[in-house]
């Protein structure tokens, strides 16, 4: 027979999770935010923002799939885990994210386009293509215009743009 300090630990172990996951992602978040506020430093700003800007992914996450994540046994543990490499300050996970993938994605917009999606007409069409589109667009408007397309782009970028029927090429 168990005493009763016993089976009070065995109860806190088993639902470790459930226990600490609030104190993880809410109670020291908040706690650090509002010092984050305070502070004059940029940094735990950007961490910070960052998280609560990945934990509301995670929360919308979990309330959309919360059907088959039942189903999953070790979800808590693993959400559990990946809170504290976002949370604790030894880690910086939310800056990482922040600085790898966030960052990258705001501040240089055209390198990721998410919103091209190629229009497929037939399994066995030509794919449609930067090339495909740029003699799609010769074909309904010229040379001509694309390469004044092409200038224009130049400009704006600030670079210099040469065509063999430039006469200072």
């Amino acid at each position: 027979m168990r005493s009763g300090s016993s089976n009070f630990l065995m109860l806190l172990l088993k639902n470790f999770d459930v226990l600490a996951g609030p104190v993880i992602s809410l109670v020291y978040p908040l706690y650090a935010s509002v010092r984050a506020i305070e502070s004059k430093s940029l940094s735990d700003d950007q961490q910070w923002l960052t998280y609560w800007v990945l934990h509301s992914l995670v929360t919308l996450f979990e309330l959309t799939f919360s059907k088959i994540l039942e189903w999953i046994t070790i979800w808590s543990y693993a959400r559990l885990i990946v809170t504290c490499w976002l949370v604790l300050p030894y880690f910086n996970g939310a800056a990482y994210v922040y600085e790898h993938y966030v960052r990258p994605f705001v501040v240089n917009p055209q390198t990721i386009n998410i919103w091209y999606v190629p229009k497929k007409n037939d399994t066995f069409a030509k794919p449609y293509d930067i090339l495909t589109a740029a003699e799609k667009y010769i074909a309904e408007n010229g040379t001509q215009a694309f390469e004044n397309l092409i200038h224009t782009a130049d400009k704006s970028r600030g670079g210099s743009y040469h065509t063999i029927y430039d006469e200072t090429y």
